[in-house]
């Protein structure tokens, strides 16, 4: 099977791969542009200092990383990433808690990390190494949310809270992956942008949290409730 054409300029994209280039790039710019406003919008509830450094260095690298995708979706279509993507902010909640932001941390950027990694062999080069270095730079950085929300569920008062908290992100978090087995994901998987179906990425996903959950006694919602279209033979047991 020949690998698919790797591409550097707009120049050599057909209008449909370019499209979907622009697609994937306001994806995740907005997801960059997001991780910062909920960094910001949250510090004021992080209650220790070595925290809130945290949160803030990780707040710049988002901004950071939109910068550079924002760059290359100027050259790609003449147009400014923020203002393209501007009436989406109001999709993700804003965590009010340090158990919220914690939870937020733990599940959302985790799935951005899993989406994310389909694409560090991406046929369009420039995004590809964007891809690379975002990886190697983000790693790590839901491990304080996980790490936090470990300690807190260790007391029993905690954990209704942090169940209903954990059923509103990770129904945010499962939305970072889009719809699987559609046509953009068949296209993208064909000409090489990506390297999976949306919902093989969800499982690895799931699986990934399980042992955490354990930990902390958390368990999925009912299939339904969890409000997104899933792979029909997903598993959600723990």
């Amino acid at each position: 099977m020949t690998s698919p054409k790797r591409i550097e300029n707009k120049e050599e994209m057909t209008p449909e791969y370019h499209a979907m280039v622009r697609q994937l790039l306001e994806s995740q710019g907005y997801r960059e542009i997001m991780a910062a406003n909920l960094f910001g919008h949250a510090i004021k509830y992080v209650p220790t200092l070595p925290y809130k450094q945290l949160v803030a260095h990780q707040m710049e690298e988002e901004l950071e990383h939109f910068e550079e995708v924002a760059k290359i979706y100027a050259d790609l279509t003449g147009d400014d990433l923020l203002q393209a993507i501007s009436n989406r902010f109001d999709r993700v909640p804003y965590p009010t808690s340090w158990e919220e932001l914690a939870m937020a941390q733990f599940l959302y950027d985790r799935a951005g990390e899993f989406h994310l990694r389909e694409y560090k062999t991406c046929s369009y080069v420039p995004y590809s190494k964007i891809v690379t270095k975002i990886l190697e730079e983000e790693e790590g950085h839901e491990g304080f949310g996980e790490k936090v929300v470990e300690e807190l569920s260790q007391d029993p008062q905690n954990r209704a809270r942090l169940q209903e908290l954990f059923e509103i992100w990770l129904t945010v978090a499962m939305l970072s992956f889009g719809r699987p087995d559609t046509e953009g994901n068949r296209y993208a998987i064909t000409v090489g942008l990506k390297t999976r179906d949306s919902g093989e990425v969800m499982q690895d996903f799931v699986n990934d949290i399980k042992p955490t959950m354990q930990a902390c006694n958390l368990r999925f919602p009912e299939r339904d409730k969890i409000g997104i279209e899933m792979p029909e033979g997903i598993d959600l047991t723990l």
